[in-house]
């Protein structure tokens, strides 16, 4: 159980840190080309959490084989684990999305 917490903590800090670490890093980019840090930003944030989850779940499509075996011959529990890190990867890329909105607009709700 211990390894599949550490597993969950994992996924959710890579999806959340490629999301919150490459908008921020485009939001320098776009400031030294001058162009709107902001727009940047959210449209970065919006555009990589994809590939935040994919970075988070190994990058390949080896997880959906992953799963699709063991439900195939009908064991359930190491699909369940699979599709349980899917989503945590999904809510670390979400979280990070939602902290750089926040960010771009002040802290404030619109």
């Amino acid at each position: 159980m211990y390894v599949f917490l550490a597993d969950i903590i994992m996924h959710f800090a890579i999806s959340f840190g490629v999301v919150f670490g490459g908008s921020m890093l485009s939001g320098i980019a776009a400031v030294l080309t001058l162009q709107s840090p902001t727009e940047k930003m959210l449209t970065i944030s919006e555009n990589i959490k994809i590939w935040a989850m994919v970075a988070a779940v190994g990058g390949t499509i080896d997880p959906i084989r992953y799963i699709e075996s063991h439900v195939a011959v009908g064991h359930l529990n190491p699909a369940i684990k699979q599709i349980v890190l899917i989503v945590v990867a999904f809510t670390g890329a979400q979280m990070g999305t939602s902290l750089i909105q926040m960010i771009c607009r002040g802290g404030h709700q619109s």
